[in-house]
């Protein structure tokens, strides 16, 4: 049965003595999984270790789609009834703005960068683009009719937008973001998901029961899957093997193998599938349950549910923060002196006093060996180095610096562990202190580092 309206898927400087400046833990320690509750103008927060809804958000009249930023800072959500868009804090779990986007907001996809969020309204055949630094819509893109599914590239340059009424899906390009394609798919297209190599896009068509899978390169539709009835939205495994697809009308979710495009699975769920989402890890699909008021968890290693919980109203789409651990790194400047042609061939101090910088990673308490950390000075690249087992890394500053300076230690992150980073900053060159880095967070910190200055010069505070 084609439907008429249908629910949206979806991520400072120091004096005589150093600071360091820590970057902020990462939002929640663990999986987390956004439910938008449509009928309750609500989210849920369920816990992936727990598989329990941990609160409960009031938002936006008729939420339909939500989505997190790929640091899991932020979590997007439309609602349908009031034609906004819902900013949520996941740190404290609490809205802190509402953006006006067009009419009957239904889908949005984040960009790879975390810069940009894409909102379908369906009833006015548009994306809005809301600039996430700013919490603003600084483009609205025209599309095909009644856009509902929307997702980004994994290199950034293409947006790929399900029109429900047009049979079509929209290609935008995102430096400029005006559509540069237009595909014909199935009927009534809902869902699209797109593979972690960028190379096909994934379509639901709601009306024919059927999933076409698009090659990017040519933009031409290379196969059709038949799927369960009423296929809605889906979502691909982080490894790109499978792709998980909700049967609003029977109740099941199909498991289609990308290397085949043909269905390997089909896995019984709650009443009236929506929404689907794939854990960071690739170990559950959540699947949202509209007509039961229940989400599904799947095990990919069995493709058999093995939880069912409890949400609150009419929940269509869902969308899994990131698990990474959240990382500390400190920094501590040393000053050495310069002993032998090596010290001054490897420093450049002609023998004077040089400057050292050994940086610490650790998670939860516990050093990280291996980990590349890059040594940096006003932007400017000094060393990079990887950890040692006591998690510690090491960077001679290869030139002698201005006495006045500021040095970056920086953890890019990887696929298990958040990024961090820690600044250590010198004024007074004749000082010979070094001392472990304490991390000073907001006003506390400023005052202390104010506190040290005032010591310094011999004031009171």
């Amino acid at each position: 049965m084609v439907r008429a309206w249908v629910a949206g898927l979806a991520v400072l400087a120091g004096l005589a003595v150093p600071l360091a400046v820590a970057t902020p833990a990462a939002a929640q320690d663990g999986t987390f999984a956004y439910v938008a509750n449509r009928g309750s103008d609500t989210v849920s927060v369920i816990n992936d270790a727990t598989n329990t809804v941990i609160t409960t958000i009031p938002v936006g009249d008729s939420p339909e789609g939500v989505v997190l930023t790929p640091d899991g800072t932020r979590a997007y959500v439309s609602a349908s009834g009031d034609d906004t868009v819902t900013v949520i804090d996941t740190a404290t779990n609490t809205v802190i703005t509402t953006i006006p986007v067009g009419l009957g907001p239904h889908t949005l996809a984040a960009s790879p960068d975390g810069t940009r969020v894409y909102v379908t309204n369906f009833f006015e055949g548009t994306v809005s683009v809301i600039d996430t630094a700013t919490n603003t819509v600084i483009d609205t893109i025209t599309v095909g009719n009644g856009p509902t599914g929307v997702v980004v590239t994994p290199d950034n340059t293409r947006v790929y937008v399900a029109n429900f009424v047009d049979n079509t899906v929209s290609v935008i390009d995102t430096a400029t973001n005006t559509v540069i394609d237009t595909i014909t798919v199935g009927v009534a297209p809902e869902g699209v998901a797109v593979t972690p190599d960028g190379a096909r896009v994934y379509v639901t068509n709601n009306g024919d029961d059927t999933v076409s899978v698009i090659d990017t390169a040519t933009d031409t539709v290379i196969d059709t899957i038949p799927v369960g009835d009423g296929p809605a939205l889906l979502a691909v495994t982080p490894d790109g093997a499978r792709v998980y697809v909700a049967n609003s009308n029977d109740d099941t979710v199909s498991v289609i193998s990308t290397t085949t495009d043909t269905v390997i699975d089909t896995i019984p769920v709650g009443d009236g599938p929506e929404g689907v989402a794939v854990t960071p890890n690739g170990a559950r699909v959540y699947v949202t349950n509209a007509n039961a008021n229940t989400v599904s968890v799947i095990s990919t290693a069995t493709d058999a549910v093995i939880a069912t919980i409890p949400v609150e109203i009419d929940p269509q789409s869902v969308a899994i923060g990131t698990d990474r651990t959240p990382t500390k790194l400190t920094l501590k400047l040393e000053k050495k002196k310069g002993k032998g042609k090596d010290v001054v061939d490897a420093l450049g101090d002609g023998g004077r006093k040089a400057l050292v910088l050994k940086a610490k990673l650790t998670a939860e308490g516990e050093p990280l060996e291996g980990q590349w950390i890059a040594f940096t000075t006003d932007s400017v690249e000094l060393c990079t180095e990887t950890t040692d087992r006591r998690g510690k890394a090491t960077c001679k500053v290869p030139r002698k610096q201005d006495s006045e300076n500021c040095y970056t230690a920086t953890f890019a992150g990887d696929d298990t562990y958040e990024p961090s980073s820690a600044t250590v900053c010198r004024f007074d060159d004749k000082s010979d202190q070094s001392s472990e880095m304490e991390d000073l967070e907001g006003p506390s910190g400023i005052h202390d580092l104010a506190q040290a200055a005032m010591s310094a010069a011999g004031l009171r505070g």
